[in-house]
């Protein structure tokens, strides 16, 4: 019986070894084929609809909210008085209402017993700004959140 437990341990061993390997080598492909989607060589932000979580720079916020800052902004960018973790309301109240704005639900919307944060993201586009992503939390109130990505990008259009 401890034979076996053993043989099945160093199996899970090398399983996850051999993800973890995986992992590493796409991550070094990525880098080698060039920025990420919707990004350009410079960092700049160029099409905000294919921008990726996790490809921005991590930030830590107001409140100890964790978002993400992607692409720079434009001289003269009304974004550059926004922080990570500011509710809906104070970021329209600070740069004005958005060209065009929507939301969605996220996984975290469908685990039972879940009552965190982020069970829907509300995104706020600007024409010529870029977007904000806020994440939300119950299911029937799609009209608050706190900011949690900002997409800095001077050539937005101002539609989703």
């Amino acid at each position: 019986m401890l034979k076996e437990i053993n043989v099945i341990g160093i199996s899970f061993a090398v399983i996850v070894a051999a993800s973890l390997t995986g992992c590493a080598s796409n991550s070094a492909k990525q880098d080698a084929a060039g920025p990420a989607a919707g990004i350009n060589s410079s960092g700049q932000v160029v099409d905000s609809s294919k921008v990726e979580a996790g490809t921005g720079r991590a930030v830590k916020g107001i409140n100890d909210w964790e978002g993400e800052i992607s692409g720079t902004p434009a001289k003269g960018s009304k974004f550059t008085k926004l922080q990570i973790g500011m509710p809906m309301k104070q970021v329209t109240d600070l740069i004005g209402p958005p060209t065009d704005q929507g939301s969605y639900i996220t996984g975290k919307a469908f685990i039972p017993f879940y009552f965190g944060p982020d069970k829907h993201r509300y995104e706020m586009v600007y024409k010529g700004l870029g977007r904000l992503i806020f994440a939300g939390g119950s299911i029937g109130d799609f009209s608050s959140g706190n900011l949690i990505w900002i997409i800095h990008n001077a050539n937005e259009g101002g539609y989703r």
